[in-house]
């Protein structure tokens, strides 16, 4: 397995709000924990997916152990507007991943996706401490074939493009290695 990414401020803290985009396998999550383990000794995970079949269930228990113990790890497949104030502190950086997986949780369950992303877009500003979130590229190929991967492939842009408008550092991973699209002034 190669290194993490290599990180330009390794001692200094994460910027309020960072945005970690990339396609599937790219090394997103794993550059994004970089990004927190560099800046602290404490960091929690908040976990978007549900385990909805075996893959899954190994997939993240492959992600935990990979982890270790300076994590805590909350499970939120849907109240992230509500438990990120309630968690986010100076102290302890938060990761969030994956956004593309609450997307999906929403769209699954029937929810009002835009008011889904307007509480969260909401939340953002008023976060008492860092955030790194992870989140798929998934417009760069072609147009889905049916209806709902259309819809959840728009409502992914739009939610991507909501949180790097707030985000301080957004980064794009291709291949394991970072692009920066946006730095803090």
């Amino acid at each position: 397995m190669p290194e993490r990414a290599d990180v330009s401020s390794p001692s200094a803290p994460p910027p309020r709000l960072s945005l970690v985009l990339g396609g599937a396998r790219s090394g997103k999550s794993r550059y994004a924990e970089g990004l927190i383990e560099a800046a602290s000794e404490r960091a929690l995970y908040l976990a978007t997916a549900e385990a909805r079949d075996a893959e899954m269930q190994d997939r993240i228990r492959r992600h935990r152990a990979r982890r270790g113990p300076r994590w805590t790890t909350l499970e939120e497949p849907f109240a992230l507007a509500d438990r990120l104030p309630a968690e986010a502190r100076p102290d302890r950086p938060i990761l969030v991943d994956c956004l593309t997986l609450w997307l999906s949780n929403h769209l699954l369950a029937g929810h009002d996706i835009d008011a889904e992303i307007a509480a969260l877009d909401a939340a953002l500003p008023g976060l008492g401490g860092p955030v790194v979130f992870v989140a798929n590229e998934v417009g760069l190929g072609i147009v889905p074939e049916n209806a709902l991967a259309r819809a959840f492939r728009d409502h992914a842009g739009r939610l991507n493009q909501t949180v790097a408008a707030r985000a301080d550092r957004v980064v794009f991973i291709a291949a394991g290695l970072p692009l920066v699209l946006k730095e803090p002034n």
